[in-house]
């Protein structure tokens, strides 16, 4: 059975009025995906829609680690939808899909020296689990045919390469490094081929 729309309500916040929509399998979902979306200052939404697909970090996210840049580039892929407008996707897919106690177990075999990659692994998971055919069922339910997509992640651009929704553009995302995160954004950059930078 595919997702579909359970709820939509708005919700003001300090970056204006958004629209979330909730999607699950079933309405009593305890863990829906959610559509955030924040209309341009016309009221209408654009022909080209930027969207960015978060995929859930809760401890990034809601309290603001700094062991990745997570929370940091959700903030601001809302800062600049609340200027011109867009959707984000956030998809519970937390720890690249392996879930957050998995996660935190991870992070402990980060402490003793492995890489994000290697805990992942060494747990019996693969380095990312995550899935974005939800997206682009959501992006679909919500009649969105084009879109500019903010992402640093080359996974994300290949998952719109069957031209069902046309994909015109990257805008990166570019986040600071911090200490406790440096060697993580690293090693996404090396090893998973993330695009660090302003570069396209």
């Amino acid at each position: 059975m595919m997702i579909t729309k359970q709820a939509e309500a708005s919700i003001p916040t300090e970056l204006g009025n958004w629209q979330v929509s909730a999607y699950a399998r079933s309405a009593d979902s305890y863990v829906p995906h959610l559509a955030l979306e924040h209309l341009p200052a016309s009221g209408q939404r654009n022909d080209i829609v930027m969207v960015r697909i978060h995929s859930e970090c809760m401890t990034g996210d809601l309290f603001g680690s700094n062991r990745c840049d997570c929370g940091e580039q959700l903030s601001k892929s809302m800062e600049m939808m609340a200027e011109n407008g867009g959707v984000i996707l956030y998809l519970r897919q937390e720890g690249r899909g392996i879930g957050i106690i998995n996660k935190l177990k991870a992070y402990n075999l980060q402490d003793e020296g492995a890489d994000t990659i290697d805990a992942n692994t060494m747990l019996g998971h693969q380095a990312d689990e995550r899935s974005y055919e939800i997206a682009i069922a959501i992006l679909h339910d919500m009649g969105i045919k084009e879109i500019d997509l903010i992402t640093n992640n080359p996974e994300k651009i290949h998952a719109f390469q069957d031209g069902r929704i046309t994909l015109h553009r990257r805008i990166p995302i570019v986040i600071e490094p911090r200490k406790e995160n440096e060697k993580y954004l690293k090693t996404k950059e090396a090893l998973m081929g993330h695009i660090l930078g302003n570069t396209d």
